[in-house]
């Protein structure tokens, strides 16, 4: 039975959840549809290609449904907030998608939907552009963060109990460390999300006004 591409990426984004990205290997994708490796090949040359087309299908959902009367910051918080779930839905998602340049219509939405607020608001190609990838560096490592350490992690709830030893680790020479203890164990990953975005938004509106320097 002659196989679909589609097919293969559907089947290998559910092994993924099973096995992460080290255990996804195209002799076992082809073991867990049923065929030969070689089909495998027929539409994706290596596993670097799989993972390019697996990247594209991941963010599928992200950027349709924007609110067009929203100032360009909610616009900006949408589709981050969109890219951070769809990112999020897999186990290892992010690090399937990190490191991928796909040329896709679903590459091209994201990237639309965020430079063009931006160049709306005022933005230079330049900083709309450079901001967009700084909106996408932070929810990538966000996203990767969340998944190793985040609440409900196997590393924070090692790190929670531990943290008599943290305390007294950062009383010896560590003061603001200290002080600062209950806002690094908080478990509001949400709040802790939209204040990063917060810091990146306000930043951007200061240079829209200006829109002078490395900007333009």
């Amino acid at each position: 039975m002659k196989i679909q591409r589609e097919a293969v990426v559907a089947r290998a984004l559910e092994l993924l959840d099973e096995v992460g990205i080290e255990g996804l290997t195209m002799r076992r994708l082809a073991d867990a549809m049923g065929i030969k490796a070689a089909s495998l090949y027929w539409h994706f040359a290596n596993k670097q290609a799989l993972l390019d087309g697996m990247a594209d299908v991941l963010i599928e959902d992200v950027a349709r449904n924007v609110d067009a009367d929203a100032g360009w910051e909610a616009q900006l918080r949408q589709v981050a907030a969109q890219m951070r779930a769809a990112l999020s839905a897999r186990r290892d998602g992010v690090r399937v998608f990190g490191g991928t340049y796909v040329i896709s219509e679903n590459v091209f939405r994201v990237a639309e939907a965020l430079i063009g607020p931006m160049r709306a608001a005022g933005a230079s190609e330049k900083l709309a552009s450079w901001s967009a990838f700084t909106l996408l560096y932070y929810v990538l490592g966000f996203v990767m963060e969340a998944q190793g350490t985040g609440p409900g992690s196997a590393a924070m709830h090692a790190l929670s109990n531990r943290r008599a030893a943290f305390a007294a680790m950062a009383a010896d020479h560590y003061p603001h460390v200290l002080a600062s203890m209950d806002a690094i164990f908080n478990a509001e990953i949400d709040d802790r999300f939209n204040a990063g975005l917060d810091l990146i938004v306000i930043g951007l509106r200061e240079k829209i006004k200006t829109n002078q320097g490395i900007y333009n």
